[in-house]
């Protein structure tokens, strides 16, 4: 078995290129009507449902905030790698929980006993509080898990998307468990982080909690979402 570190930058690296389409935000969306998350226990219905429930939620008790409304619209759009268009990858190395690797595996990852077995945890240079990284390096610094959030982060960071940086920290680590659910790797964050941590404290609730099984009604509330892509997006990204 690979460590964990050398598969993480091999897929990286291949899907960093970003050579898979070009596409607009709203085809991306459509795509995944064709897939359900597994890994969800909450919701039985395709991801453009969830991703509505999560944005129009946002919208109704930050109306202000657009960005925040288009973040919740977008942050599991990298879930396109399920696709046979993206390489059809399994849902275990899309979906779930992410973590730091580089350093030691903190007990609070789920399923944490089977950490043991993989070489990294038994790596010298890789099994340290800090490992490859330095006190407040900043998470964007840090290698995490291969998965949805991390794809997205890469393609909205390499098409020089408009969202703040609250917005892409909420894209590449609302699956980051460890950190805003138990508070580990907090050793590791900047003071750009933790003020980005606090927004990311706001998206989660609706992230977890406007699971329904009540339709949005897609075509009424698509103009406004379409207004926002076409301020913070290009009109065709390279995924």
């Amino acid at each position: 078995m690979l460590v964990v570190v050398v598969q993480v930058r091999r897929m990286r690296e291949e899907y960093g290129r970003l050579e898979k389409t070009e596409m607009g935000v709203w085809e991306c969306i459509e795509l995944l009507n064709e897939f359900i998350d597994d890994s969800d226990p909450d919701l039985e219905m395709p991801q453009i449902e969830h991703l509505l429930q999560t944005a129009e939620a946002i919208r109704k008790d930050y109306p202000d905030q657009d960005w925040l409304h288009l973040t919740g619209l977008i942050h599991d759009l990298g879930k396109v790698l399920l696709h046979p268009s993206f390489g059809q990858l399994p849902q275990w190395a899309v979906v779930g929980d992410t973590f730091p690797v580089g350093c030691a595996f903190d007990e609070c990852n789920v399923h944490f006993k089977y950490f043991k077995e993989n070489p990294d945890y038994r790596n010298p240079k890789l099994s340290t509080k800090f490992g490859a990284y330095s006190e407040g390096c900043g998470l964007d610094n840090v290698l995490m898990s291969w998965g949805h959030d991390d794809y997205m982060y890469l393609v909205a960071k390499e098409n020089k998307i408009a969202l703040p940086s609250a917005g892409l920290f909420i894209i590449r680590y609302h699956s980051f468990y460890p950190l805003h659910k138990h508070g580990a790797y907090t050793h590791l964050m900047n003071d750009e982080d933790k003020e980005n941590l606090k927004w990311l404290h706001v998206f989660n609730k609706y992230d977890l909690y406007s699971k329904s099984n009540v339709r949005i009604d897609v075509e009424k509330v698509k103009p406004y979402y379409m207004s926002l892509i076409d301020k913070y997006f290009p009109a065709k990204l390279r995924w």
